[in-house]
């Protein structure tokens, strides 16, 4: 086996991989005898098929396999030998020389290697990064306050519909008949939205529901059928508005105190809506900080890729699953975020940062509670979270989703404590405005 290497940069090599009939001939020899105890073959016994006939059926398989095995030995050897940080795994070249597959020929192969960049910087108090201390604005508790007691209000029956409102209807086509389906005029297609707002009770409606809705497991469910069903269906339906329902906002009572922080008056009402917003923000803050501090050592460790080589690794390694056309429109994500990566892997060891099972239970915990409080449920007992906690942690995805961001966390936290956080007045308003 014969390795020549070129050198394109300081972070891609072509290899040059000669394979002689000496490199594959035992390997072949092997295989071919494994075939013959493995074939059935009508008219032979198991392991008694004669090597001519084995060889015409399962030469050429022997042989592709044979130079594979081979060729990835050399690769590994070679990687391994010469220390080298490979990006993804070695790719053909483009300009591959063709060969002919027949045995006793020799073999040329060129491939592709990428190396990731060492990532080396250092950090002190003289790197800044902005810390967000956000300022509560009248205007802020205003909106918050309006917020709660829409979120607290009820529906009632109204007149004309307005563009918050909901509907009551009733669908007719032919014999298709569906009854007392609700239908909010927020999910109605903006084209055609203005058309729906004003209805009132008795008013009848030709409908082009492609149109009007366009998400097909919404249509589906709407007019209740199965989505694959949709495709028979006339577009246009007569549409009945049977009732208008209307949000209104909860009371400024002690009922509506009492029920939303516990408290009895507008005053300690007040008091709770700022603590809640100051509560928000500041964990708003905290994931701005992590953001920006990201962004500050991705290019503080100033690390260069071989972009053109990782995006066909990422074409290959998929199978298909993405055109280049995909890879090229979410590069930039893509990119930044594997560059974080390899930045997060330096920094974790430099300072020693471990994740440790109690870190990632913990947050699965936090995760857990929170989806529980999308559906009203805030006090679930400890038990039902870590359970509940425990099952995300099971599965593959979620639980390498929490991994990263545990990862995340604690990395940060750690340069944290070695930077100058630059801290920076800012409202409500105004930060909601950065990017």
């Amino acid at each position: 086996m014969k390795i020549e290497q070129n050198r394109i940069d300081d972070l891609n090599l072509e290899l040059t991989l000669s394979v002689g009939k000496e490199d594959y001939a035992d390997s072949r020899k092997k295989r071919l005898n494994d075939f013959r105890k493995k074939a059935e073959i009508k008219g032979f016994r198991k392991g008694m098929v004669p090597m001519s006939l084995v060889e015409k059926m399962y030469g050429q398989q022997a042989l592709a396999d044979s130079v594979n095995d081979v060729i990835a030995e050399a690769l590994n050897n070679f990687i391994q030998e010469n220390n080298l940080r490979v990006l993804g795994e070695p790719l053909p070249s483009e300009d591959n020389p063709q060969n002919e597959w027949t045995d006793g020929n020799d073999f040329t192969f060129k491939f592709d290697i990428a190396q990731n960049p060492e990532v080396n910087f250092e950090l002190s108090k003289d790197d800044e990064i902005v810390y967000y201390t956000i300022t509560v604005t009248e205007a802020a508790k205003k909106e918050m306050k309006q917020n709660m007691l829409r979120q607290y209000g009820s529906l009632e029956e109204g007149d004309a519909a307005k563009a918050e409102d909901f509907i009551i209807v009733d669908f007719e086509q032919g014999e298709n008949k569906v009854e007392g389906t609700y239908v909010a005029l927020r999910n109605i297609a903006e084209a055609v939205r203005d058309s729906f707002v004003g209805v009132k009770p008795g008013d009848v409606l030709d409908v082009n529901v492609n149109e009007a809705f366009e998400n097909e497991t919404d249509r589906a469910s709407m007019l209740k059928v199965k989505k694959e069903e949709l495709a028979a269906l006339e577009p246009v339906w007569k549409m009945t508005v049977k009732n208008v329902k209307t949000f209104v906002d909860a009371p400024l009572t002690e009922e509506t105190f009492e029920k939303i922080f516990g408290v009895k008056t507008e005053a300690e009402f007040d008091e709770k809506i700022e603590e809640r917003i100051r509560a928000e923000y500041a964990q708003e803050a905290d994931f701005r900080f992590s953001k920006d501090a990201k962004d500050f050592l991705v290019k503080k460790a100033d690390v260069t890729i071989a972009e053109k080589f990782l995006k066909r690794w990422v074409y290959v390694a998929n199978e298909g699953k993405f055109t280049m056309e995909d890879i090229e429109k979410e590069w930039d994500l893509f990119i930044a975020d594997y560059k974080w990566q390899m930045v997060r892997s330096y920094l974790m060891k430099k300072y020693e940062v471990k994740v440790e099972e109690a870190d990632l239970l913990a947050s699965a915990k936090g995760f857990a509670a929170y989806q529980f409080a999308m559906y009203g449920m805030n006090n679930v007992p400890d038990e039902q979270l870590e359970s509940f906690a425990k099952n995300i942690l099971s599965q593959e995805e979620q639980g390498r989703r929490i991994l990263d961001q545990v990862e995340n966390e604690k990395t940060v936290a750690a340069v944290r404590e070695v930077v100058t956080l630059k801290k920076k007045k800012i409202s409500v308003e105004k930060f909601r405005e950065l990017k």
